[in-house]
């Protein structure tokens, strides 16, 4: 049976603690190997979104060490070159991810070169078989129904104003608006820079423009909420809260805290797998899966020359030839496989 992956939202921090919370809370779930994918597409219009993904990717490296990370950089840029979120060479190692990021850029950007795209589709499509999603600062107020348009009103002048998101939430019936950075202090006492930098005056009127059945999530700096779609529970973790306004009241949830999904909206399980995804690709994601499934049964399975190695060095144990053992051992691991001396017997694992 499939299920969908975990989805953490991070507020920000992506390479400090609290990300570092989020990414193991997703890895702890889905243990080793790790192939991860991190999206460059909400700072594709930055001539360094390269650099600003691999800042990520490094991290994970060093951060999830124990769940034997492979991050690779997905340069989505820009509809408009041939690093296209629409050119399948460009999103080949999303098919084999089990793990998918992104963050810092901009989100009316990351909406208009994602949305309708290959690579949104993998990324749904990658999810529902259990991937895990992780979208900090920019990417977390673009997977929303509604994006806030954080440059065009703090930086440009434009009036406060909600423009369309990529809605990730929509086929499991939530309606959300999500505001990383709610709790700013970047402008000292001179600007309200809280509410991802807009200031409570001009969320207040972004509020009142908002649709009934949407409700408004605003994520602490340093703060991520993991939900679990199939558990229907979301988690708070990292520094400070995580704030809901719907149905007219806000309510705050403290780092630590779990509360049901239901809080965020009239929550149902998908109905169809393959929602709002093309056929072919839905088929081209669920056969690549299928490859992948098969291939990590069969490495896990040790060959019967590997067992027969691990029981003489289990004789040369009990007879205590610490010599014959340990190079037992190396010819084990010359073969790709490692074997653990346990109180119920030797367990034989791929090699790291």
């Amino acid at each position: 049976m499939m299920k969908p992956g975990l989805i953490a939202l991070i507020g920000s921090g992506e390479t400090a603690a609290a990300g570092g919370q989020a990414f193991e809370a997703l890895a702890d779930k889905l243990g080793a190997p790790l192939p991860i994918s991190v999206l460059e597409t909400p700072a594709g219009f930055e001539l360094n979104s390269a650099t600003v993904a691999g800042r990520v990717a490094e991290y994970m490296k060093t951060r999830l060490q124990n769940y034997r990370p492979d991050p690779r950089l997905i340069p989505a840029r820009s509809r408009a070159s041939e690093f296209s979120p629409d050119n399948p060479a460009v999103l080949e190692p999303l098919l084999e991810s089990r793990f998918i990021f992104a963050g810092p850029g901009s989100p009316s950007y990351a909406v208009r070169q994602l949305q309708g795209s290959l690579a949104w589709e993998y990324v749904q499509a990658r999810h529902r078989l259990g991937a895990a999603l992780a979208f900090a600062s920019a990417a977390s107020i673009s997977v929303g129904a509604l994006s806030l348009p954080v440059y065009e009103i703090y930086k440009v002048g434009e009036d406060p104003h909600w423009k369309p998101g990529l809605d990730l939430f929509d086929p499991y019936g939530l309606s959300l608006a999500i505001i990383p950075h709610w709790n700013n202090t970047d402008g000292g006492a001179e600007l309200d820079t809280s509410h991802c930098f807009i200031g409570a005056n001009r969320y207040e009127k972004l509020r009142a423009a908002l649709p009934s059945q949407t409700s408004i999530l605003g994520i602490d700096e340093h703060t991520s909420l993991i939900i679990d779609l199939d558990a229907g529970v979301c988690q708070v973790i990292g520094r400070d809260e995580v704030h809901i306004y719907c149905d007219g009241g806000e309510c705050a949830y403290h780092q630590g805290e779990q509360f049901p999904i239901s809080a965020l909206g009239d929550y149902h399980p998908l109905e169809k797998p393959d929602a709002g995804i093309r056929p072919q690709v839905w088929q081209t994601v669920t056969e690549a899966h299928r490859i992948r499934q098969e291939t990590a049964q069969a490495v896990s399975i040790p060959p019967d020359e590997v067992h027969q190695l691990v029981a003489l060095r289990q004789e040369a144990r009990s007879r205590r030839d610490w010599a014959e053992s340990d190079r037992l051992r190396d010819q084990i691991a010359a073969r790709g496989w490692a074997v653990k001396d346990t109180p119920s017997g030797p367990v034989i694992e791929p090699n790291p």
